[in-house]
């Protein structure tokens, strides 16, 4: 048992060194022995390197508009549900229904961000 805990401990130390490393990579600028492999690959991502590539594009957009719809019809339930508890006198209701008008709006911030959210990673991750 005692073992087990030591080697458990020893990895979690060896992990932590190794995240040490990365987070003084990517805060000083610091280049790993292993990065200076990767300097001469140039891939980029690119839109017609397999077929259908265009189809999950509409596909990922079709998504996104359901998600708007629903975003939509979700607060209005929500809302129509806060009314309703709002006039009679139902706090519990009444918060459900504050809780469906804050989902929705979560809801549509995430469907119209998702593509600024995802490019921003995606250029961190490129200039790394």
């Amino acid at each position: 048992m005692r073992k087990q805990v030591k080697r458990l401990i020893t990895a979690q130390r060896r992990l932590a060194a190794g995240l040490v490393g990365v987070a003084a990579t990517l805060v000083v600028g610091v280049t790993p022995a292993f990065a200076g492999n990767a300097a001469g690959i140039n891939i980029t991502p690119n839109s017609d390197g397999l077929p259908g590539i265009s189809q999950g594009e509409k596909l990922v957009g079709a998504v996104l508009t359901i998600a708007v719809i629903a975003a939509v019809a979700g607060m209005l339930m929500g809302a129509t549900v806060w009314a309703l508890g709002s006039h009679s006198a139902n706090p519990q209701v009444q918060s459900r229904g504050k809780t469906g008008v804050l989902a929705s709006i979560i809801a549509a911030i995430l469907a119209g961000g998702v593509l600024v959210i995802i490019n921003f990673f995606y250029n961190i991750g490129a200039q790394l």
